[in-house]
């Protein structure tokens, strides 16, 4: 070992860990955990203590029983056990108190003829030794996943607990074709996105993919594209309510275009366009009813068709209050277009001396 000199002022330290033991008791599969304290201070000789807290029994059909030692009752510290409680059967059943994962195990272990015909080769690919042993001896699914090499799925299979069922015609065509994942998040991800897609998740074409990450990136950009015309479908509907009043409220200055040749800032002439702004410029121009706003203008700056970014001008004070790009970002256009709005901004001064004199 190598040894670490600690400069500190503290004299005294504690720590708290726990181990495990994997044996067997007669037919029964044996998880023992044990509780290590160590306590150290300055001029005293350390003091260790070591005492079982917990035993999980498990039977060749996966059914199990806890066998514990008292906790004291606390929201916070899971360590405060009862040390000189009886070992007695307890229920795991509410609070889980007895799913430990220990620091280390024992490496000798001791395992029962059925975990190892149902796939155990003493390797626990990143799962706890309990839940590992207790799926492959209670759930057929389990057992496939590690007999087949396919221990990324099993581990979020374990950790997640979801509808395998769901996945499982995919998953045998993963086998068959010899297709390891390698990502249990990201391919259920997939396979859900094919579904939404109404594509076909028994064809190896789709749910064996060789680059897996490619693929589901591309499938959710699928799916937002087709959010995003859903949404400003939706948006379209919702503005036809409000129409008539934007057009009384600001009908006066559609038609303003400011323009330096390359940068075209224009007042927004709909409602409906208000929904297309927000939709691509991913701000609140839409879902803020800056629509409805009495003394705001808001115009939309564009090169060539496209937007750049969505100004705000004050019809009181008449200065640009705020000009921002695709997500509230500033872009390289930004100075630029507040100062030829600024410039221009008798064209909007006009139109109100024209209403006010009408």
């Amino acid at each position: 070992m190598e040894l670490e000199v600690l400069d500190t002022r503290k004299r005294v330290f504690g720590y708290n860990e726990y181990f495990s033991i994997i044996t067997t008791c007669k037919q029964y599969q044996v998880i023992r955990f044990f509780f290590v304290k160590a306590f150290f201070k300055m001029r005293q000789p350390a003091q260790y203590s070591i005492c079982e807290v917990v035993q999980r029994w498990i039977a060749p059909d996966g059914k199990t029983e806890t066998v514990a030692r008292l906790r004291r009752m606390s929201l916070f510290y899971y360590d405060l056990w009862a040390e000189y409680s009886g070992m007695e059967i307890r229920s795991n059943k509410k609070h889980r108190a007895y799913d430990i994962t220990p620091y280390c195990t024992y490496p000798r272990q001791r395992i029962i003829p059925e975990i190892r015909r149902n796939g155990f080769r003493d390797e626990f690919h990143d799962i706890r030794p309990y839940d590992l042993f207790t799926a492959i001896l209670s759930n057929p699914k389990a057992e496939t996943l590690l007999k087949t090499g396919q221990y990324q799925m099993l581990n979020y299979y374990l950790r997640y607990s979801f509808d395998m069922e769901k996945y499982w015609a995919s998953i045998k065509i993963c086998i068959r074709n010899g297709h390891i994942i390698k990502d249990g998040s990201m391919w259920r991800d997939m396979i859900d996105l094919l579904h939404h897609f109404g594509m076909d998740t028994k064809s190896s074409k789709y749910v064996c993919p060789s680059d897996i990450k490619a693929e589901h990136d591309r499938l959710v950009r699928k799916r937002n594209r087709q959010r995003e015309r859903e949404e400003l479908a939706k948006r379209r509907r919702e503005a036809e309510k409000h129409e008539d009043e934007y057009r009384k409220l600001k009908g006066r200055f559609f038609g303003i275009l400011i323009t330096d040749g390359t940068l075209n800032i224009r007042v927004l002439e709909s409602v409906a366009e208000f929904a297309e702004e927000g939709t691509a410029m991913r701000h609140c121009v839409w879902s803020n009813n800056y629509y409805l706003k009495k003394d705001s203008l808001i115009l939309s700056a564009a090169i060539d068709g496209k937007r750049i970014e969505t100004v705000e001008v004050s019809l009181k004070t008449f200065k640009v209050v705020q000009s921002r790009g695709v997500c509230n970002e500033n872009t390289e256009y930004h100075d630029r277009i507040i100062s030829l709005v600024d410039s221009n901004m008798s064209l909007i001064r006009k139109r109100m001396r024209t209403k006010k004199a009408s």
